[in-house]
């Protein structure tokens, strides 16, 4: 015969049965956070590195509504383009020339000269597009600008702090003194920015013939006996002391 206790017994351990099944269908859907120690590059060249990319080079040009061609900095600035487009440019000259503007007039013939210019300086009348914009603010100043693209390095961005500096529960490698995330995001960048062609960070550049003249003549000095050195009689005029003679 079942009495009232064993009743209340089973439905007690059927309970806790359902209970300890809840719970471990509810741990099994906890997702937990790996944190893997290589993902993340220690060396610097290689958790900033730089790329070589088609970027772009730029000039603006103001123009006033009274005034028509360019100034004698303005030319200064025209011709400097020309000239580094000839030996970096890998595509056409762009100048974006305002229309509809109060200075309109003004900007079609400093445009006319600035054609003649690029001209000057070697960049062929085929190369230069002319793109006619209108400012949508009318608080811009509608300018000229002049741009064109060319092979760039770039390195970047920096200033970024995903973890703290200091210790703590998710900065594994804190105790292992690796270095922080922007460590060396900096020095990356600035040698991007002043590196003169790019591709000297991708390849070497080819050997330049030697100077043969020189090259004979030492070897003929060289072959009668004679000393190769190279004699400067005005580095003695220029010397301020006689110290170690």
């Amino acid at each position: 015969m079942i009495t009232q206790t064993k009743v209340d017994r089973r439905h007690s351990w059927g309970l806790l049965g359902a209970l300890v099944g809840l719970s471990t269908a509810l741990g099994a859907c906890q997702q937990t956070t790996e944190i893997v120690t290589a993902s993340v590059p220690n060396d610097y060249r290689l958790r900033h590195p730089i790329a070589v990319q088609e970027g772009n080079r730029s000039i603006v040009i103001f123009v006033g509504q009274s005034r028509g061609g360019l100034s004698a900095p303005q030319r200064n600035d025209v011709m400097g383009l020309a000239q580094t487009w000839v030996r970096e440019g890998t595509g056409a000259v762009i100048a974006d020339v305002p229309v509809n503007t109060s200075n309109a007039r003004a900007a079609s013939a400093t445009y006319r000269e600035i054609r003649s210019v690029l001209a000057a300086g070697g960049v062929p009348s085929s190369a230069v597009m002319l793109r006619q914009y209108q400012p949508e603010d009318a608080r811009t100043f509608p300018t000229i600008k002049l741009s064109y693209p060319k092979i760039s390095a770039v390195a970047g961005p920096c200033g970024l702090w995903p973890e703290d500096l200091g210790p703590n529960i998710y900065d594994t490698g804190y105790n292992e003194n690796r270095p922080y995330h922007n460590f060396g995001c900096a020095t990356q960048r600035n040698l991007a920015a002043m590196v003169d062609n790019p591709a000297d960070l991708v390849q070497p550049r080819p050997e330049t013939p030697a100077y043969t003249m020189r090259r004979n003549a030492a070897f003929e000095r060289y072959r009668k006996g004679v000393t190769t050195t190279t004699t400067y009689p005005e580095s003695d005029k220029a010397k301020l002391s006689d110290t170690g003679k």
